[in-house]
């Protein structure tokens, strides 16, 4: 069985839009990929991050004209621009100028990049060199093998230690294949088959077995499987040979030929396809097609409303396409593909997982029953470890259980005691594909009918839910956003704890929330207060400010002349005592916990009022503190926040918040004392440095000693 899962956003509209310059090839490590766009620029994304790395233009005059790719060897980038020019350049090298430059004596039609074989360069007449080759002489003499044929589709893998190129050529509507291995410095040279009334639009191919199965699309929407064989006698190297096609795949949904517009092999017996329906609307209908050769089925599919760019990549169990004007990644899985696995009937002992992250929004009610249903002989993988008669219970209970669609349906008028039992039935069963997704959809509903109904609010029930299940917020948007209006903290809490996705506009209301909040309105909240009970004091108010502050070793009397600014008394204990209560300090803990990206959450920033601002500036700082008493620099407790975490919400805030903060009389005492610990913190692992000196010192002149008895040495700072 194959599975499209969720989808996210790798770029947003770019200056290259989804044109021809478009390619994707894999970057220097696995979450990483390089993107060659509009014929000028090269882009390194991070794909679990959704950010790039590093971005380098070409200037006005100098166009790519093969896809940017990567050494992976030396982590270098090479490309080549105006047919002849090899550029080679690092990550550090900011200007393209001054990158390695080298003018070749023939055109280049592609690089190609193998992870053990080095960038191999295939020129437009057919030869092919080494990199490390073609470096040594740029302007040697390039041989052309197919004159007045055209280069239409390559490819390169590793037989064993060796690189192989494989490339596609059209004459007279005649198709040639060629084989080199360029280190051996042997061709072969295969002629395609001819059909009638059809031509090949489309190529790609994998190695398996010292054959390369070649995968040719034709216009009639049939895919064809050509088998060409890497090891040949030498005799018959020059003797060109006719290969045969056998049918492999008939392109059809719901009777209708797929128009496909690209083509890429996940495993042996799966491939995806881009293509389009015929439609009676101005724009055909397109979609994301994964297909079993093995069994000739339509596995699944995924509408694109808003059009692609006819391309395709595939990384990883990632696709990348241009859907719409943006660089959209779609996960996907891929299981064993057997005729048990096809009727449900396989055994396997695994845990059933259940995908945490899914775009929800992307599913429809119908799409989501036709998925469930497909998905109900999961359950019978477990047959051999129960006995008749639980197994005839399970599948009667089974034959009750109802769709999602059904579910909504039934829920819909529901009293409200109706629709949470519902809910508690449907969280009870046992663990499926899709159990993930009928529960957002039945929360959706809830949520729904609590906006309609102002009363209407299941506090406990939908804690339960986001407490025992791997929720997200792509799951049920509105969730967070009914628990802002209703001001349960504690949900908010957990959610901020729980879900990776929560976008940055509701980080930032989470947190106006839960400063804006009064101490006594909070103290009758049930809130989790794991992450500060341990090195918070209960009684606030009865804490005794000790005559003399211990910072890193140093005292304030000691530091006095790194500071010009006289502290007044009450300011001093700003460092020791929290300036929240105990629920609002164990909430604004929660935010810190919460997954962000900088760009995205500064604008928000900037609209904190000043008075929330300095709150949460001084407990920010009394945190700092706190967790700069200990050696370790970890506060005690469940999920208390780390050094980092208080560090880079405090460098945010004041990027933020520069201008107020200066400006603010009340703001002046706390940056002053922030700025005074700061520098004694920086005084303190000056001599702890100069310490790792004179030991290592130390270490160096016993070495050199001569000794000519045993004898163990103590060396001990007081």
């Amino acid at each position: 069985m194959a599975a499209l899962c969720e989808s996210f956003t790798l770029r947003g509209p770019g200056p290259g839009g989804g044109g021809p310059g478009l390619c994707l090839e894999p970057g220097p490590g696995r979450d990483l990929v390089l993107l060659t766009e509009g014929g000028r620029a090269a882009t390194l994304f991070k794909i679990s991050d959704q950010k790039p790395l590093g971005c380098w233009s070409f200037k006005h005059g100098q166009t790519l004209t093969c896809p940017v790719v990567c050494n992976f060897e030396t982590h270098e980038y090479i490309a080549v621009h105006d047919d002849k020019v090899l550029r080679i350049w690092k990550n550090e090298d900011m200007n393209l100028d001054k990158a390695f430059k080298a003018t070749l004596s023939a055109d280049v039609y592609r690089i190609h990049s193998l992870p053990r074989g080095g960038p191999l360069v295939l020129f437009r007449g057919g030869a092919v060199r080494t990199l490390d080759v073609l470096l040594e002489a740029p302007q040697q003499e390039i041989e052309d093998l197919i004159s007045a044929e055209v280069i239409r589709w390559s490819g390169a893998f590793m037989e064993g230690q060796q690189p192989v190129i494989i490339f596609i050529t059209e004459k007279d509507k005649d198709f040639f294949i060629y084989v080199q291995k360029p280190k051996l410095g042997s061709l072969h040279k295969y002629k395609l088959e001819q059909q009638k009334l059809a031509r090949p639009q489309r190529f790609t191919a994998h190695l398996t077995n010292q054959t390369v199965t070649l995968l040719c699309l034709y216009s009639s929407g049939c895919v064809y499987q050509v088998l060409i064989p890497l090891q040949q006698d030498t005799e018959e190297e020059e003797k060109e040979e006719v290969l045969s096609k056998s049918l492999l795949l008939k392109l059809s949904v719901s009777g209708t030929v797929l128009k496909t517009a690209s083509l890429v092999v996940l495993d042996k017996d799966h491939i995806a396809v881009l293509g389009s329906l015929p439609s009676l609307g101005p724009k055909p209908n397109e979609l994301l097609t994964i297909w079993n050769t093995k069994f000739q089925t339509l596995q699944t599919s995924k509408e694109l409303p808003m059009g692609t760019s006819g391309q395709l990549w595939c990384y990883e169990e990632k696709f990348f396409l241009i859907h719409g004007k943006v660089l959209t990644v779609i996960m996907y899985k891929c299981e064993t593909s057997s005729l048990a696995a096809a009727v449900g009937k396989l055994k396997d002992s695994q845990t059933l997982e259940v995908s945490s992250f899914v775009d929800w929004n992307t599913l429809e009610d119908e799409e989501l029953v036709v998925s469930l249903q497909s998905q109900e002989s999961v359950a019978l993988k477990a047959e051999s470890r129960i006995n008749l008669r639980s197994r005839a219970s399970t599948v009667a209970e089974q034959s009750r259980t109802l769709s999602v669609g059904e579910l909504l349906l039934k829920l819909k008028g529901a009293p409200s005691f109706m629709l949470e039992v519902e809910m508690k039935k449907l969280m009870s069963r046992a663990p499926t594909l899709d159990l993930q997704a009928t529960i957002g959809c039945v929360v959706t509903a809830v949520t729904d009918r609590c906006k309609e109904n102002p009363k209407y609010y299941p506090q406990n029930l939908l804690q339960e839910i986001v407490e025992t299940r791997d929720f997200s917020y792509s799951l049920c948007p509105d969730l967070m956003a009914v628990a802002l209006e209703k001001k349960d903290m504690h949900l908010l809490q957990i959610c901020l704890e729980r879900f990776p996705d929560i976008p940055e506009e509701i980080t930032y209301a989470c947190l106006t929330a839960f400063l804006s909040m009064s101490e006594d309105h909070l103290k009758s909240m049930d809130v989790n207060l794991d992450s500060v009970i341990c090195y918070i004091d209960v009684e606030l108010n009865d804490m005794e400010v000790k005559s003399e502050i211990l910072e890193n070793g140093f005292s304030e009397e000691m530091d006095q002349d790194m500071c010009d600014t006289k502290i007044p008394k009450e300011s001093q204990r700003d460092g020791e005592s929290c300036p929240v209560g105990l629920q609002k300090a164990a909430l604004l803990n929660s935010v810190l916990h919460s997954a962000y990206t900088e760009t995205f959450l500064l604008p928000h920033l900037k609209n904190l009022p000043a008075q929330q601002a300095i709150l949460f500036l001084r407990y920010l700082y009394y945190l700092y503190v706190k967790c700069s008493e200990k050696v370790n620099t970890t506060l005690p407790g469940i999920r208390s926040p780390t050094i980092n975490q208080i560090m880079d919400w405090m460098c945010l805030l004041l990027d933020a918040q520069f201008t107020v903060m200066v400006m603010l009389p009340e703001a002046k005492d706390l940056l002053s004392n922030l700025h005074k610990f700061v520098r004694a913190q920086v005084r303190f692992y000056s001599e702890l440095n100069k310490i790792e000196g004179s030991l290592r010192e130390l270490q160096r002149l016993n070495h050199l000693r001569e000794s000519q008895t045993y004898s163990i040495e103590v060396l001990e700072i007081i």
